[in-house]
């Protein structure tokens, strides 16, 4: 609990206490804070007509996000791919794992306040990329879909800058935070911006000048736990609920940006 503190000092934590007593200790599950938090609060509510007690914790910070789960202070996370709890596990020495094939793909698109198309890209403009492996190849592949650079063939998701070998347009590739690239928007002509953090910023899905939504098993977001966790009848009984028709229909409805992926029906 005592990280949880830390971490709720640090990064501005909020909890939706929701339900009534499922067992003897609610379930606690942290998410990111804006769309997929209210996701997870959701599921939350048609847990607690079941009788199941769950907490939502949101934090703003990924790395938080997997302290939390990695030092038993939640029971489990939604809030991201495969890919980067690879890196996040090898970096951070912890050894957590998805735990259902059902969640929720966050499609990431370019952005910018200072065009209006991409064919209004000038000579040596700067574009900004997570520094994120996954989502910067995912940049990269919608430069080169909107005919602005050239990739080296047969790399998909593993591509990276040094991966380009056409860049007509001189363009200028600055690798962000994934948090950092909407606020680029000011200083860099093109950023590619993932809808988790744009609608928590404010800003329109609707505006990107080119999306990617890829369907790929690699992008899901899903629950992440511990291994000793995993199997918990808690966590299993939630995720039951959140692979649930209504769950479904909340993702379309109410954040259309966002794909369901893994579910029942």
């Amino acid at each position: 609990m005592k990280t949880l503190l830390r971490l709720a000092q640090a990064a501005g934590l909020s909890l939706a206490l929701i339900g009534s007593a499922w067992a003897d200790e609610p379930l606690k599950i942290a998410t990111s804070a804006g769309p997929v938090g209210q996701l997870a609060a959701f599921a939350a509510r048609l847990a607690k007509n079941k009788g199941q007690d769950v907490k939502i914790v949101e934090l703003s910070d990924w790395v938080a996000l997997n302290e939390v789960v990695n030092s038993g202070d939640v029971d489990a996370n939604l809030f991201q791919h495969a890919t980067y709890l690879a890196l996040q596990n090898k970096q951070r020495g912890f050894n957590l794992v998805q735990v259902d094939k059902v969640g929720v793909i966050a499609p990431v698109g370019l952005f910018s306040k200072k065009i209006k198309s991409l064919e209004e890209i000038k000579s040596g403009d700067s574009v900004a990329i997570p520094n994120e492996p996954l989502n910067g190849a995912r940049g990269l592949i919608l430069l080169e879909r909107a005919g602005l650079i050239k990739l080296a063939p047969g790399k998909g998701f593993s591509v990276s800058r040094f991966d380009i070998i056409d860049n007509p347009k001189n363009l200028k590739i600055v690798e962000l935070d994934p948090a950092q690239t909407y606020r680029s928007l000011d200083d860099v002509t093109l950023a590619l911006v993932n809808i988790t953090y744009l609608i928590p910023a404010g800003g329109d899905p609707k505006s990107a000048l080119i999306i990617d939504r890829t369907v790929d098993d690699g992008l899901v977001l899903r629950f992440t736990a511990r291994p000793d966790k995993k199997d918990d009848p808690r966590l299993k009984a939630f995720i039951q609920v959140f692979n649930s028709p209504e769950v479904k229909q909340f993702i379309e409805e109410k954040i259309p940006a966002f794909i369901p992926a893994g579910f029942n029906s």
